[in-house]
């Protein structure tokens, strides 16, 4: 009876696993507490050829301590060769109703938000992202310190699906 409770369990999350076939390259970094205004999370990606195109998304954990209803990022990409793209991006974190978007069934909800698509890296050599929050009270000059309700951030890269 166990035996037959053990295949049942490990067949869907087989299957779950090997669905995900257009992934390259998908890693997360853990918040400590709070997401500081100067921690910036980097991430190093070798790609994997200089010829097809890719879709990169930010992913992010939140919890219900996130106190906003959106979210500004500051993405940095350097390529191999010295070159640096910087983009300053805002996200929806929640509907107008305040419900979290994103999926899970808790409290814990995970976003996969779009950052470039149809991506071609034509440099040889190590990708570096970095993220960092740029997030502001309305009405005050300075950043939030500490940002509260992000647990962890992520970089992805996806085969482009050609429409």
């Amino acid at each position: 009876m166990q035996n037959r409770f053990f295949i049942f369990l490990i067949i869907p999350i087989t299957m779950m696993i090997s669905c995900d076939s257009n992934r390259i390259f998908d890693q997360y970094r853990s918040i400590p507490d709070k997401w500081h205004k100067d921690s910036i999370v980097t991430f190093e990606i070798a790609p994997p050829d200089s010829l097809n195109k890719y879709d990169l998304f930010v992913n992010l954990r939140n919890t219900n301590d996130y106190e906003f209803s959106n979210l500004f990022l500051i993405v940095e990409m350097n390529f191999p060769n010295g070159k640096v793209i910087k983009d300053t991006l805002e996200y929806q974190m929640t509907e107008p109703s305040g419900k979290f978007l994103g999926e899970g069934f808790s409290d814990l909800k995970e976003n996969k938000l779009w950052y470039k698509e149809g991506v071609v890296f034509n440099e040889s050599g190590d990708y570096k992202v970095s993220i960092q929050h740029a997030m502001r009270v309305n009405g005050e000059v300075n950043g939030v310190e500490n940002l509260e309700g992000i647990t962890e951030v992520g970089f992805r890269v996806e085969k482009h699906l050609e429409n």
